[in-house]
């Protein structure tokens, strides 16, 4: 598969990116780069071999989920800036 420059300019505008005459063109040759070495790989028998989620072994050390002793609501809202009854007040995101 191979990118052209007219795609990367549409891309770049659905993501609302500026991009110049200049990145346009080094985008589309990194892009192609990319596409060519996913081919190359395509090309490996991986039928035997399972998929992983990481490069590396890694154990996630699980715990027993059980329920606890809730803090109470005065000594939670202790440090808060700001509170409203049982609740932190936050600026709001907009």
């Amino acid at each position: 598969m191979k990118i052209d420059r007219g795609e990367v300019e549409r891309v770049a505008r659905l993501a609302r990116l500026k991009v110049t005459e200049e990145d346009a063109e080094r985008l589309t040759g990194q892009l192609n780069s990319i596409l060519s070495y996913m081919d190359k790989l395509n090309e490996l028998d991986t039928s035997g071999i399972e998929p992983m989620a990481h490069a590396l072994p890694l154990q996630t050390p699980f715990r027993e989920d059980r329920a606890g002793e809730s803090l109470d609501p005065d000594e939670a809202l202790a440090n808060a800036p700001l509170r409203q009854g049982a609740f932190f007040v936050v600026p709001k995101v907009f």
